[in-house]
């Protein structure tokens, strides 16, 4: 409807001769109605692709790869080479993922090219985040997946399994089988690495004191066989099959029950650096709990935290959070810093150190814990609320963003609806300056209709655009929102070119090096009004070219400019048009999926001297606003037009 009120507006704006048809009965309104269709399909065609339209309201073009090349994209990152790294793994398909098919695509979005890249493991809802050498560091993903009740036929569930022995570790593979007290069988379904006990011995000679303290891990266990009597709601012991004598009390398994209940999709170990140079994934240091649906968030120091998700018996982690060091490769747990948050929660590095969680997350966890925004003291471990955030009670599913450049210390959270398969749904737009004396979310304004999974990109000019998303839970109903806008500094709302491909679950929006933003992705769970027909992947992408792109004479040009800066320093820039530059803004590239995005973040950048074709331009000096890492660099003129961008790796 929105389209259509659009097009008679401009029709009458623009004076486009109008086609009136004149029926006069009923029966030849009926007849014409296709005719009459076709000419209002045209003339609104004939519109979107005027000048006028799009200097106001920009353009949206969808981009079909060819059909060996397509892959469900659920995780979506642009790489310092200018490529699209679209990370399917198995893609939310059970068939692949029993196959062992796993799918990672390149897409350069300049030239066209494709490149399928070998995917060593199930990546499929793992996280990432970008380290400071520019590769992605990608953890966790799919061990295993959901098994709705009725399809459960073994009883199942958790094993707790300790090491007493403080001098070895203990290795289970797959396949281990535990043995209760009466004889029954279970079967684990994941490796298992148990590290030595921990031993610590205090005092001297006779007043000597040694204690143990045993080693643990969670491990999945399915019945060996099918019957009732293999389910219990009673903490039960376990010894390990085959292990015997002084060893068999060492190592151990608990159960606190085995049931035939659904049984929720689980985690992984596994971590890689993918390599934009070499374009292929380095295996790297395990993550110390395995996890599914996490979140990674840079940390200053050019570490990253690792943060809540699914472990590996499809539990939500109880606050296990760890972090990894680049230079060795390698995790680490952080007792230090337990914190319980539902899965993919939305968080940001904030001017002060802290982290900042703004409450969006893409669900699974109860509604009534980890659900207020807060901020992170990372130095005392401590959570400090903030208040004023309309409809907390629908976060699930909202997507948050930087608000205008990251000095502003301003954050948005966007739409998002009830928890799980809730009908309820918000357009709700707040913002929260996190430097203010009193930080507290207010409303900024509304969408015109409840959004879930709205995609937020943020645009040179300082803008955001808001696109995508569905009123209904994965887009029920038919309920995807073919509408657009963009939001500037001053929470007022403007509409601009409407999508034509429906964005729900599952869907990524990532800004190009050239100003333009590329749309991947949608999990619809159906395909029509009636919820009756299974959905389908779009595997279609779509490319919004702003209006700014088709304003003026023509756009800044980058002649040269220096591939890395330090922070706190003044780099050159040449530009033929320098004269008529009035910004510049540093925009660190995206990295998301389930309408999570810890990378994005745009950074004002001083003009402190100017020459004919040149402009010295000061970076920051805090890392917590410039962390270390590729970055792209825009100029913009008085009209808000962006250059194409030069990357720049600051350090």
């Amino acid at each position: 409807m929105r389209a259509l009120r659009r097009t008679v507006a401009l029709l009458l704006r623009f004076r486009r001769p109008i086609l009136v048809l004149t029926v006069p009965t009923l029966l030849v309104a009926v007849n014409f109605a296709p005719a009459v269709a076709l000419v209002a399909d045209y003339r609104h065609y004939a519109l979107v692709n005027s000048p006028e339209y799009q200097r106001q309201y920009g353009r949206w073009d969808v981009v079909e790869l060819p059909s060996d090349m397509r892959v469900n994209a659920i995780h979506a990152a642009l790489l310092p080479s200018g490529k699209l790294l679209v990370i399917a793994g198995s893609g939310n398909d059970q068939e692949h993922f029993d196959a062992g098919t796993f799918s990672t695509l390149l897409y350069d979005p300049a030239t066209g090219a494709t490149s399928l890249v070998p995917t060593p493991s199930d990546l499929f809802c793992g996280g990432h985040a970008f380290l400071a050498n520019g590769n992605l560091l990608v953890a966790g993903g799919t061990q295993r997946y959901e098994v709705l009740a009725e399809d459960v036929t073994k009883a199942a569930g958790g094993m707790l399994v300790k090491n007493e022995n403080p001098d070895y570790p203990r290795e289970l593979p797959r396949g281990t089988v535990f043995v209760s007290e009466a004889g029954l069988r279970y079967v684990s379904t994941a490796d298992l690495t148990l590290p030595p006990a921990d031993k610590v011995t205090t005092g001297q000679g006779r007043r000597t004191t040694t204690t143990v303290t045993a080693s643990e891990g969670r491990v999945w266990v399915e019945a060996e066989q099918e019957g009732p009597e293999y389910a219990t709601d009673a903490q039960v012991h376990y010894t390990v099959d085959g292990v015997v004598g002084q060893e068999a009390t060492e190592v151990y398994g608990l159960t606190q029950s085995t049931t035939f209940d659904k049984q929720e999709f689980q985690g992984i170990v596994d971590t890689y650096e993918f390599d934009p140079v070499a374009e292929e994934y380095v295996r790297v240091g395990d993550l110390v709990h395995p996890r599914w649906y996490p979140t990674l968030a840079g940390l200053p120091g050019g570490g990253v935290i690792a943060v809540s998700g699914l472990d590996g018996t499809g539990e939500v982690l109880d606050g296990q959070n760890e972090t990894y060091d680049p230079a060795t490769r390698t995790w680490t747990e952080r007792p230090d810093l337990r914190q319980y948050f539902p899965t993919y929660p939305a968080l940001f590095g904030t001017s002060g150190g802290d982290l900042f969680y703004s409450g969006s997350n893409a669900g699974y966890g109860p509604d009534d814990r980890g659900r207020d925004p807060a901020f992170w003291d990372l130095d005392e471990n401590v959570l400090t609320p903030v208040p004023g955030l309309r409809d907390t009670d629908q976060l699930e599913t909202s997507a948050s963003s930087w608000l205008g450049p990251v000095q502003d210390q301003r954050i948005m959270v966007v739409g998002g609806g009830g928890v799980g398969d809730s009908e309820r749904s918000t357009g709700r737009i707040d913002v929260i300056d996190l430097d203010a004396p009193e930080p507290a979310f207010a409303p900024a304004t509304d969408l015109p209709q409840g959004t879930r999974y709205p995609n937020l990109v943020q645009l040179p000019d300082d803008t955001t655009l808001i696109t995508g998303g569905s009123v209904g839970y994965r887009g029920n109903g038919q309920s995807d929102i073919l509408e657009a806008y963009t939001l500037d500094t001053d929470g007022a709302l403007t509409d601009v070119a409407d999508p034509t491909v429906g964005r729900d679950y599952h869907s990524e929006a990532l800004l190009l090096p050239d100003g333009r933003v590329m749309t991947l992705g949608s999990n619809p769970l159906f395909r029509d009004a009636e919820n009756t027909t299974p959905g389908r992947f779009e595997r279609r992408l779509e490319i919004f070219t702003p209006p700014y792109l088709f304003r003026g004479d023509g756009r800044p040009e980058i002649t040269d400019a220096p591939a890395g800066v330090g922070r706190g320093t003044t780099m050159t820039v040449s530009s033929p048009q320098a004269a008529a530059v009035t910004g510049a803004r540093l925009i660190r590239p995206s990295a998301v999926t389930h309408g999570t995005d810890t990378e994005q973040r745009s950074v004002a950048l001083d003009i402190t001297a100017r020459t004919d074709g040149g402009l010295d331009l000061a970076v920051p000096a805090a890392e917590t606003l410039v962390p270390s890492g590729y970055y792209m660099l825009f100029l913009l003129d008085a009209d808000g037009t962006p250059s194409t961008a030069r990357w720049v790796q600051v350090s």
